[in-house]
């Protein structure tokens, strides 16, 4: 026998791995069977595909979802929920008993009330009403459910964004991005299943944690995506590289990896793998998303393309609509900032004056498509702002508004939406909700459900309990449901 071989088979390591070690892997297979996490003894390269479509608990309305996300949170008193009643008040203090439950960021309960400036009209044949700041959205009235009873538990921008995108304030969890993927897989075999793109030439003050996959595997996680050249930094290959020496390189390491995984059965070597063999794919489908020119004239226009104030986010805007043709399952598109404690009517119209136009085109394009009826569309924000002045100034122009969780609006179009409606009330002044109230794990609940997923039924085992996107509330909001 050869004599390092004999070594080899008598070492105590080599003993414990043959012996204890494959007791320990028979008893590590049998958890992961339990939860699901196991595809037989035998794994090939085909089956390693954690984002291959997957079967929902029910018959869906929507397939993919495109959730504008409005980071900062625009006021609702200015743009969707008009206060007649505040006029009355307007320059005043409010009594204690009216403000003793207010979560306020920075400004006290005494702080004056301030009458919206803005001039609200009804559109559609329903009747909806929206802001002067809003004519395009406007158009689109009788395709979009609006909520005025949304309700969040945070009042601070980091956890509050957090919340509405991971339904948590604490890092690490997965977010609602990474959960419908992890539910449904993707369509798309060129392009990620969960896209993340932002405009407004800031960053989103959660970063990353707006898109992470938390303790799920990393496959699941958004991929952030860049309007203009490589859509995906770094994925273009080197000077002196090409496809072929890309992929002879690509397939060693899917070998080894391939080994690695039958060996440990690790899911994140699974993932890495896919991640390799989408980034390749990526490098010819990525640019050819990003050309624009076989749009037609009157579509860029539509969206304002060629216009310098609506440009980046109208790209983003016919992004969403070119990756939901190619069968992304779930686009985010966040505009920072609409964080307006100061100069309210100058930046809430700079934002509206950006986002209005694409936003509206996007349905619109949507619908001439025949996609809307499969297309969840999503707009909102982490929470809203009080009808109370924040004073950083002392002429009108330079007020503004202070975060306020406890009643603002967002609202939803689309697969298994009702359209044309407004669903929930406020109160006279905007302060607390008085019908229908909506909290976020309410949203998300009915957004699974849109998608074919029962969200007491999406869980994902770890630390020795089930986790999920809705945590131990949630209610899906028939009202919502067409």
């Amino acid at each position: 026998m050869d004599l390092r071989k004999f070594h080899r088979i008598q070492t105590r390591r080599s003993f414990l791995d043959q012996c204890a070690g494959g007791l320990g892997t028979i008893a590590l297979w049998h958890l992961m069977e339990g939860e699901g996490r196991t595809s037989g003894a035998e794994v090939s390269l085909p089956e390693i595909n954690p984002l291959k479509p997957k079967a929902t608990h029910f018959s869906p309305k929507a397939k993919n979802v495109i959730f504008l996300f409005m980071e900062g949170a625009p006021s609702q008193l200015d743009l969707f929920d008009p206060k007649p009643g505040l006029v009355k008040h307007d320059g005043q203090s409010l009594p204690a008993s009216m403000t003793k439950d207010l979560k306020l960021a920075f400004i006290k309960p005494d702080a004056k009330v301030w009458a919206s400036p803005r001039v609200f009209s009804k559109h559609g044949q329903c009747g909806m009403e929206f802001s002067d700041y809003l004519p395009h959205t406007a158009e689109c009235a009788d395709d979009i459910c609006m909520i005025r009873s949304m309700v969040t538990d945070q009042f601070n921008h980091h956890p509050g964004q957090l919340m509405m995108t991971s339904g948590t304030s604490l890092l690490g969890r997965p977010s609602l991005g990474a959960w419908v993927t992890y539910g449904l897989g993707s369509e798309s075999k060129n392009l990620p299943g969960f896209v993340a793109l932002t405009s407004g030439g800031g960053s989103p003050g959660a970063g990353s944690g707006n898109w992470s996959s938390g303790f799920l595997p990393s496959v699941y996680q958004g991929v952030p995506f860049r309007n203009s050249g490589d859509p995906v930094l770094h994925l273009s290959n080197v000077a002196g590289i090409d496809a072929e020496d890309q992929r002879m390189t690509l397939d060693a390491i899917r070998d080894l990896n391939q080994q690695n995984f039958v060996r440990a059965g690790d899911l994140e070597i699974a993932s890495r793998i896919a991640s390799y063999e989408l980034a390749f794919r990526m490098q010819s489908a990525g640019p050819e998303l990003l050309d624009f020119s076989k749009e037609t004239p009157a579509t860029l226009e539509m969206y304002g393309i060629n216009n310098e104030t609506t440009c980046p986010f109208a790209t983003n805007c016919l992004l969403a609509r070119r990756m939901i043709e190619r069968g992304v399952r779930f686009i985010q598109i966040m505009h920072p900032t609409w964080d307006d404690h100061s100069d309210l009517n100058k930046k809430l119209k700079k934002n509206c004056d950006i986002t209005d136009r694409p936003t509206a085109a996007l349905l619109k394009d949507l619908k001439q498509r025949g996609l809307l009826d499969s297309t969840l569309i999503v707009w909102g924000s982490e929470f809203g702002r009080t009808p109370l002045i924040q004073t950083l100034g002392i002429a009108g122009e330079s007020w503004g508004r202070d975060h306020h969780p406890n009643a603002f609006t967002m609202w939803m179009a689309g697969g298994g939406i009702k359209p044309g409606q407004v669903v929930g009330k406020t109160d006279d002044l905007g302060f607390n909700v008085v019908e229908d109230r909506v909290h976020v794990h309410d949203l998300h609940a009915t957004i699974l459900h849109c998608l074919g997923l029962e969200h007491t039924r999406l869980t994902y085992r770890h630390m020795g309990r089930d986790f999920r996107l809705t945590d131990v509330e949630g209610q899906v909001v028939n009202k919502l449901l067409a």
